[in-house]
């Protein structure tokens, strides 16, 4: 038997944040969490952003005219 108080419908991950969200229900402290979290990923980009410029260049040189 099937129980009818149990819910099999997958559980969906939470989004941290959407660009173009409306923040109106949302608390100061949940605005503050999701600076933070948008600030840790903007360095994790620029991280990126960094690696893949040394790799560039260390191409760029390998590849220079002689």
């Amino acid at each position: 038997m099937i129980d009818p108080f149990l819910d099999e419908r997958p559980v969906k991950a939470k989004t941290t944040h959407e660009l173009g969200q409306d923040l109106s229900a949302l608390s100061i402290d949940e605005l503050q969490e999701r600076i933070e979290h948008l600030k840790s990923e903007i360095t994790r980009l620029e991280a990126e952003i960094t690696r893949k410029q040394a790799v560039k260049s260390a191409a760029a040189d390998i590849f220079k005219a002689r």
